[in-house]
């Protein structure tokens, strides 16, 4: 039911867009109030950042454009208004109305919201989508959220990224010994599990760190993205895969105060642009990670190099524990890991006779 709500409420978006500039009554016969709003939006992305910053830009535009112009929001790049890192203390506050960020950046003051992200070894781009849409996951976050007075939605999907660049050889388990790596978010905890000593930097921030020596390695997300911050250039090796980060999801996260200032209709434009920018963004990356990757194949100077199998079998058992341990001390890290696994098992099944069957036919 709650799934059929929502699609109407989409509907009556598009049809809110389509009628605006012929009454203050659109074509149902639903009265808007044609009140005008405009808000900030704080990010945590470098300005211009292809995907997830250029994302927050088309979401506010796609906003504007359906809403005949009633809702108007200025997009500030991390650091701009407010640090890269504060955006979710920044649109609590009402310093902004909206932020686009990751929720694992904020693991400290709201630790069960890393899960809106991304867990190691958990869900891909796809089944996230599916978890949020279509298994409670959505209606989960809204609740948890309402107690910091905020609400939000998915609104950017990276896929599977890249375990990262590192500046020495990761050989076997030993390798990862003192290794100063950034890495944020649950992933970050199990690398300290590992012996990596764990590091947390703005985006706009990694190259210097790396290229300086400040980090051995870093992750950020994949190919794409790693290329136009010219990561490339400072590390050698590129391993994989992504265990840290199968599927992350971005949030658009809303002060609750403003959106309860919004009429209905409004509303509904913000949710469903949210949606379409999701899509869109998980679209894009399909395309620009393999149009970098194959770039970075050709580069004599980066060595594109898998993880060894001992050190994925660490990585996943320190990770069962992290997540065993959270969940017991965290009644939300609970709910919402008694909800994921429950769908893990059921898409992975599904996952093993489908995709999996045909892509290794396809790429053998």
């Amino acid at each position: 039911m709650k799934r059929r709500e929502f699609v109407g409420g989409l509907a009556m978006a598009a049809g809110v867009a389509a009628c605006a500039d012929k009454s203050a009554e659109d074509c149902s016969g639903t009265v808007s109030s044609g009140e005008t709003f405009e808000w900030n939006m704080v990010t945590s992305w470098p300005p211009g950042l292809p995907g997830v910053g250029t994302g927050a830009e088309n979401l506010a535009r796609r906003i504007e454009a359906a809403s005949a112009g009633r809702l108007k929001i200025k997009v500030y790049a991390g650091g701009e208004l407010v640090p890269a890192l504060e955006v979710f203390d920044a649109v609590r506050s009402g310093t902004a109305q909206m932020g686009h960020d990751a929720s694992y950046y904020h693991r400290g003051k709201v630790p069960a919201a890393q899960y809106f992200t991304a867990i190691p070894f958990g869900l891909t781009g796809s089944e996230i989508n599916a978890w949020f849409y279509y298994g409670g996951a959505l209606e989960l976050w809204h609740e948890y959220y309402d107690q910091f007075g905020l609400i939000a939605f998915p609104a950017g999907q990276t896929g599977v990224q890249m375990a990262g660049w590192f500046n020495k050889e990761i050989n076997s388990v030993a390798d990862l010994q003192g290794l100063k790596m950034r890495i944020p978010g649950l992933g970050g905890e199990v690398m300290q599990r590992a012996g990596v000593t764990q590091i947390t930097v703005p985006g706009s921030e990694i190259f210097t760190a790396l290229q300086t020596g400040a980090i051995d390695a870093a992750e950020w997300i994949g190919p794409y993205n790693d290329v136009s911050l010219g990561l490339h250039k400072a590390a050698r090796y590129y391993y994989y895969p992504g265990w840290h980060e199968p599927g992350p999801t971005l949030q658009c996260s809303i002060n609750k105060e403003a959106w309860n200032t919004l009429p209905e209709d409004l509303q509904s434009i913000v949710e469903l642009a949210c949606q379409a920018v999701n899509l869109d963004m998980q679209s894009e990356y399909i395309y620009g990670n393999a149009m970098a990757l194959d770039q970075l194949n050709k580069d004599p100077n980066v060595e594109l190099r898998e993880l060894p199998e001992d050190v994925l079998e660490l990585l996943q058992e320190e990770s069962e524990k992290a997540i065993a341990e959270l969940s017991a001390k965290n009644e939300w890290a609970k709910r919402l890991h008694d909800s994921l696994s429950n769908f893990q098992a059921k898409s992975s099944a599904n996952l093993l006779v489908s995709e999996i069957s045909y892509l290794k036919h396809r790429i053998d």
